[in-house]
């Protein structure tokens, strides 16, 4: 005769048990993506500075030239992840790992010119940018940071996240601070989140008025990324009124988003290195 306690009892436990091995799995996911981006995190750490209030980061390029085999030690581990592993991640550790490799081989390519380099723009030509060098090989390809920002990132909004803009580095003043950590899965969200903060609310790059923003040029460049449905913002006036706390916006600031009835205009980019002087 079946015990009918027993019985419940076990189906009871059953969701308990899967619940637990699920989260040792992620446990073990999380872990290993941690030990693979430890080096860059440590590189972050020691090299990287907040400035302009903690709105925006300077680098220490000759330290990181000083560290340049942890630095290559750690590309290299990037490269050894083969396409196929990496499509079998879930989208945060996929993500946190194409930030990590854009801004990781962004410093590369700027240790290949320091000290003679007053911007990264130097390292391109009249014919070439430098965001078009196919130098990073890189889940099966020899990829360029166009490619890895453009395609794999951004491509048919795979991820659907323009704040993605604010965690990318072009190792430029006028950027969004080169975060003093590395991205992780577990930790996205927050990362994101802070990092658009931290860029929005500075003023040297973004700035409102009454009846009008002044913003920097990133969202002239890549405006339509703000207009595709994130959180149910479809347009730029509607992703800022995303943070409107953050941005002390007044009521009537709101109003005129709300409405579309603000003028916007974009700011100068400061190419300059992000360089610690």
């Amino acid at each position: 005769m079946i015990n009918l306690n027993k019985a419940i009892s076990r189906a009871k436990s059953l969701p308990l048990a899967v619940l637990l091995l699920l989260s040792t799995v992620f446990s073990a996911v999380s872990t290993a993506q941690e030990i693979l981006h430890q080096p860059w995190q440590a590189l972050l750490t020691q090299h990287v500075s907040p400035i302009n209030d903690g709105h925006s980061s300077q680098v220490n390029y000759a330290g990181m030239k000083t560290d340049h085999v942890k630095l290559t030690a750690y590309l290299t581990a990037l490269g050894k992840i083969d396409k196929q592993t990496f499509e079998q991640w879930p989208a945060p550790k996929q993500l946190s790992f194409l930030i990590n490799a854009y801004n990781a081989w962004t410093v590369e390519l700027i240790l290949t010119a320091y000290p003679d380099i007053k911007s990264i723009k130097d390292l391109g030509s009249f014919f070439s940018s430098p965001w078009s060098k196919q130098f990073i090989p890189l889940l099966g390809e020899t990829r360029s940071l166009d490619n890895i920002e453009h395609e794999l990132i951004r491509g048919d909004n795979k991820y659907g996240d323009p704040r993605i803009h604010f965690a990318v580095n072009c190792a430029s003043i006028g950027c969004p601070a080169l975060r003093e950590e590395a991205y992780s899965a577990d930790k996205l969200e927050q990362q994101l989140s802070e990092q658009t903060i931290r860029f929005l609310t500075d003023k040297n790059r973004n700035r409102f008025t009454e009846d009008a923003m002044e913003l920097s040029a990133i969202f002239k460049w890549y405006g339509d990324d703000f207009t595709q449905g994130f959180r149910g913002s479809n347009s730029l006036s509607a992703f800022v009124l995303l943070y409107r706390e953050a941005l002390n916006l007044t009521p009537a600031q709101q109003a005129g988003l709300k409405s579309e009835d603000m003028a916007t205009n974009f700011l100068n980019y400061d190419w300059a290195l992000n360089a610690a002087r």
